[in-house]
């Protein structure tokens, strides 16, 4: 909104100061921060006053009774701190901000219908899986399906030296020389290789227009599992205070800084990896998120005031896997989200494992004494802020890692 006012009044004292990418990030970040912090503490006040509270199964785990009866919804915090920015400050006629923001509003409305269900229907399942599979789903389909089919949605190839131009901040991208070639593409990043990109299209057996209508479901399917598992690995890893939103806000932090980097032509040549004209943006999104996270942070910390819920875990993941495709990081994930994917593997090798001793010895057995694997320490008698705060140092570890990628090949 902001954005595109004063780019109309590019005259004016000061206005050019709004259009610079730099700026609008931190105004993102501090708006959001200021809106989780001030309007979520009365938002969490209204969710108890009527009762929205968690209701905490009984696993026997330290210190699960007093959880029962806390505020949860506090997703919407989160959501709502987060678009609130980003209409504010940055640019909406990017395409790539029009993706993020629909994939926000719809994984918000299936966690929503998931914890209005357990929270008014008095379901403790909630929302049924195949109807959170659906809603998944079906936000894979419009992101892979826009990021093949938008002309705005390209990638340049073959980044030479000499074809720099000068980086101009405002509108956050250099205006590219008429040599560059920009193309319509399945290429990705994979990291620890030469040249350091995959194409889907080498997964297709076919050639010609089969072998393109191959290419581009090939790309979709890849788009709706990566989406599907990010969001459910964030969705098991919130058991614990803090734990998935501090991992969530070391991963957006990352992404941030991959999707600053491939949408910047000087820093894409120098690092020798895609540029993604327009994708800069998407700062802007990365801060306002980041700003979201830290101010619930503040009363999701030990003892949580408030849980995100579904509403929330159901999102951030779906968030984070739409951001890693859109910047083409996507199989960084399993590096970058580690937490996340050693969550996901801790539930189905249990479940795994006891299916199958079940079936072999008539008795279920377990490798973990509970799953996830942070239950697993809990029963183990580590208190649960030395478990959050050491998947958080984890957690930055890793994102360390997933930077370094960059040049290690």
């Amino acid at each position: 909104m902001f954005y595109t006012l004063f780019d109309h009044l590019s005259d004016f004292p000061g206005a050019r100061l709004f259009t610079y990418l730099s700026f609008r990030s931190a105004l993102a970040f501090i708006g959001s921060l200021a809106f989780a912090l001030f309007v979520g503490k009365h938002l969490i006040a209204l969710l108890r006053r009527h009762q929205i509270g968690e209701e905490i199964r009984e696993l026997g785990l330290e210190g699960q009774k007093q959880k029962a009866g806390t505020p949860t919804m506090g997703g919407l915090i989160i959501i709502a701190g987060t678009l609130l920015p980003v209409l504010l400050f940055a640019d909406l006629s990017n395409i790539y901000l029009q993706v993020m923001s629909i994939t926000t509003i719809m994984l918000g409305a299936v966690g929503f219908t998931d914890d209005y269900i357990k929270v008014y229907k008095r379901r403790k399942e909630g929302l049924q899986g195949r109807y959170k599979i659906f809603g998944q789903v079906a936000v894979g389909l419009i992101v892979g399906l826009t990021m093949w089919f938008h002309p705005d949605i390209v990638v340049r190839e073959h980044v030479t030296e000499q074809n720099i131009s000068t980086t101009v901040e405002h509108n956050q991208q250099a205006q590219p020389a008429p040599s560059f070639r920009f193309a319509k593409t399945a290429q990705t990043t994979i990291p620890f290789v030469k040249n350091n990109e995959f194409d889907y299209a080498y997964l297709n057996p076919f050639k010609g227009k089969t072998g393109e209508a191959i290419t581009w479901l090939i790309f979709v399917v890849v788009v709706i599992v990566v989406i599907t598992a990010v969001s459910n690995g964030a969705n098991l890893t919130d058991g614990l205070d803090g734990l998935a939103t501090g991992v969530s806000a070391i991963n957006v932090t990352t992404l941030g800084i991959l999707a600053y980097l491939s949408g910047n032509v000087i820093y894409a040549t120098y690092l020798n990896i895609m540029y993604i004209p327009q994708s800069g943006e998407l700062v802007v999104f990365a801060s306002a998120l980041i700003g979201a996270l830290i101010g619930f942070l503040w009363y999701n910390s030990y003892p949580a005031q408030v849980f995100m819920g579904d509403t929330g875990s159901l999102t951030i993941g779906g968030i984070i896997g739409v951001f890693a495709i859109l910047v083409r990081k996507e199989l960084l994930l399993p590096l970058l989200c580690g937490i996340f994917f050693i969550e996901s593997l801790s539930v189905i090798l249990q479940v795994w494992y006891f299916k199958r001793t079940k079936r072999k010895y008539g008795e279920g057995q377990r490798i973990l004494l509970m799953a996830p694997l942070h239950h697993h320490y809990q029963k183990k008698g580590l208190h649960e802020v030395k478990i959050v705060t050491r998947f958080w140092t984890v957690a930055a570890l890793l994102a360390v890692l997933a930077i370094i990628t960059l040049k290690v090949r």
